[in-house]
C-alpha cells in the first residue's frame, strides 16, 4: 500500500472494518445496521459489534439478525472494562480491516459515510464528518443541539477534532496512538484522539459528505445530565493536554455561557425565554460540569 507525501495512506483499504461500542443499545442498534446495510462504498467492510456488558439480549438479537451475512456482522466481548475507549479498542483488536470508522449504537450513517471517509482517507492519516440531528429527532428536540454546517470542522480553543461517532483512521494511525484513551469516560475520547493525531504530526481530515444521523436525547434531565458530563470531560481533556499546549476557554466564551445561562433562564419569570428550553439546559449543564471539574482539578476552565 503506497503512501501520500503527508505519510496518509494513498490506495484504498483492502478492507474497511467498522467498529460500534454497544451498551444495552436495542432496539436503536437495529436503525444503524439498517443505515450500514444501505451503504454504497462498493469495497468490503464488516461489522464489529464491540459489547461493553449489555444486559439487554444483545448476542442473542445478533444471531439471528437478518443482515449478519451481508454486513460481515461479529460480536466480540468487551465487558472487562466498562466504557466506550475500551469498547472501541478491543473492537479494534479484533478488527481485521486496514482502516477502521467509527460510530455508535444510536445513531444512523447516510448511505454515502463509508464512501465519503475513505475517499478523504485517500489523503489523510484520519478523517471525520459531519452529523445532522433532523432525521432521528422530533423538531422540538433537534432546536436544542444547533450543528455546523457539513463543510465546517468541529472547532475547539485550541485543536478541531473528530465527532466520536463519525471518524476513521489508518489502523497505522490508531497503532501509533496506542487507541483510545481508556480513563475517559462520558465523553471527550473523541476530542483527546483528534488533539492526539495531531500532536503526533498526522492529518486529520474532513469528509462534509460523510453524513451521520445523530440522536439526541429527548428528556431535559437526560439533556442536563449528558450536558453536565460535556462540561466535566472537556475540563478533563483541557487539563490532560494543557501540558502540551492547550489552551484555557477564552473569557469571552465564559461571559457568553454565563449571559446565556442567567439571561434566558425559563426558571425566572422576568427572563428572556427565547431560545428553546432544552438549549439553555445544554448550556446550564456545560458550565455547571466545568465548574465542578475545575474544583475537582484545582483549575479554572469555566
Amino acid at each position: 500500500m503506497s503512501t501520500s507525501e503527508n505519510g496518509a495512506e494513498s490506495d484504498r483499504p483492502m478492507l474497511v472494518s467498522v467498529v460500534i461500542p454497544v451498551f444495552n443499545g436495542l432496539p436503536d442498534l437495529g436503525e444503524q445496521l439498517e443505515g450500514l446495510a444501505e451503504q454504497n462504498y462498493s469495497g468490503p467492510f464488516e461489522v464489529i459489534i464491540s459489547d461493553n456488558g449489555s444486559t439487554d439480549g444483545l448476542r442473542a438479537y445478533l444471531d439471528r439478525h437478518p443482515l449478519t451475512d451481508r454486513l460481515r456482522l461479529r460480536h466480540i466481548d468487551s465487558s472487562a472494562r466498562p466504557g466506550g475507549p475500551y469498547a472501541r479498542n478491543a473492537g479494534t483488536a479484533a478488527a481485521a480491516g486496514d482502516f477502521i470508522a467509527y460510530t455508535d449504537q444510536d445513531d444512523r450513517v447516510h448511505a454515502g459515510w463509508l464512501s465519503a471517509l475513505v475517499r478523504a482517507a485517500a489523503d489523510h492519516d484520519a478523517v471525520g464528518g459531519p452529523i445532522e440531528t433532523e432525521t432521528l429527532n422530533s423538531s422540538e428536540v433537534a432546536a436544542w443541539r444547533p450543528t455546523p454546517e457539513p463543510e465546517q470542522r468541529f472547532t475547539t480553543q485550541y485543536l478541531p477534532f473528530a465527532h466520536g461517532n463519525n471518524i476513521g483512521m489508518w489502523r497505522k494511525t490508531f497503532d501509533k496512538l496506542g487507541g483510545y484513551d481508556e480513563t475517559m469516560l462520558g465523553g471527550g475520547d473523541d476530542v483527546d484522539i483528534s488533539w492526539r493525531i495531531q500532536q503526533a504530526g498526522l492529518t486529520l481530515g474532513h469528509a462534509p459528505e460523510a453524513m451521520v444521523a445523530y440522536r439526541l436525547r429527548t428528556t431535559l434531565r437526560a439533556t442536563w445530565r449528558q450536558a453536565v458530563g460535556y462540561g466535566r470531560t472537556s475540563t478533563e481533556v483541557y487539563v490532560k493536554h494543557r501540558p502540551l499546549g492547550c489552551r484555557r476557554l477564552p473569557l469571552s466564551m465564559t461571559w457568553l455561557a454565563l449571559l446565556i445561562v442567567l439571561r434566558h433562564n425559563p426558571l425566572i419569570p422576568l427572563t428572556r425565554t427565547r431560545i428553546p428550553t432544552g438549549l439553555w439546559v445544554l448550556h446550564a449543564g456545560v458550565l455547571v460540569g466545568r465548574i465542578r471539574a475545575s474544583v475537582r482539578h484545582r483549575t479554572f476552565y469555566v
